[in-house]
């Protein structure tokens, strides 16, 4: 049985997430250059890169980029928006990385993170991470405030795309959100598709002590990219982890 992070990542989901710009993107990638003391040129991995947005105004901002993501569908985007071939896209799952680590930074955006059910599962996520990078390394873990979250909650929305109808219905189920889709042709040619996400909703304290547990210490936690970007739990939408790898020991 495939979950649900194997399914939703198709063609679909480029339709429901087609909001995302472009320009966004390269304003956020403004905003966390001036989180982070990178050299020009410095090498950083964009993990869960999906379509490749952030990857590319990285790539603009000077830096060298490498793109990891499990669909290959977001990946031929990423790669099609990609016309000079200037990031390295790699197909692989974040939990087991097919490279050497060496990073400069690791960014992790848009809750690309807390996919699994068991916390275990999470950690080799951070772990990855941490192996990824160079001691003193910095990561952006780019979450969503799971207080507002579960305050703020929209049960449902409806919106047309394409001629395609959208339907999204919300609901917190123990400490996970969770996500149903469907999507209708208007037309009646390609009939209704329906879609399911969940995530996890980690608190700020519990995911430092899983960052701190892998040897990743918290400099900095951001509410967004905009004006606003002290965290507030009760007011903030995200939860932006800004830190470092820590140092290896001396002998």
């Amino acid at each position: 049985m495939k979950d649900w992070y194997e399914k939703s990542f198709g063609e679909d989901y480029l339709l429901v997430y087609k909001h995302r710009d472009i320009e966004g993107a390269a304003r956020e990638v403004k905003t966390m250059i001036s989180w982070l003391d990178l050299p020009p040129g410095a090498q950083v991995l964009d993990l869960c890169c999906g379509t490749g947005r952030h990857s590319l105004a990285l790539v603009d901002a000077g830096y060298r980029v490498t793109g990891v993501d499990l669909s290959d569908v977001l990946l031929r985007e990423a790669r099609r928006l990609d016309t000079k071939e200037r990031v390295d896209w790699r197909q692989a799952d974040m939990r087991e990385l097919p490279l050497e680590g060496g990073f400069d930074a690791v960014v992790n955006l848009f809750t690309s993170f807390g996919y699994f059910r068991e916390d275990g599962e999470q950690l080799k996520v951070l772990r990855e991470i941490r192996r990824m990078l160079k001691p003193g390394g910095w990561f952006i873990i780019d979450f969503m405030n799971s207080p507002y979250v579960r305050r703020h909650l929209v049960p449902s929305s409806e919106r047309e795309e394409e001629g395609q109808r959208i339907v999204e219905k919300r609901r917190i189920e123990g400490d996970f959100v969770i996500k149903d889709i469907s999507i209708s042709d208007m037309h009646g040619t390609k009939g209704t598709r329906e879609y399911h996400e969940r995530v996890k909703l980690y608190t700020r304290g519990r995911l430092e002590e899983m960052l701190r547990e892998v040897g990743l210490m918290t400099d900095e936690v951001y509410g967004g990219y905009n004006e606003e970007v002290d965290y507030d739990e009760g007011r903030s939408q995200r939860m932006i982890f800004v830190g470092r790898r820590l140092q290896e020991e001396k002998a």
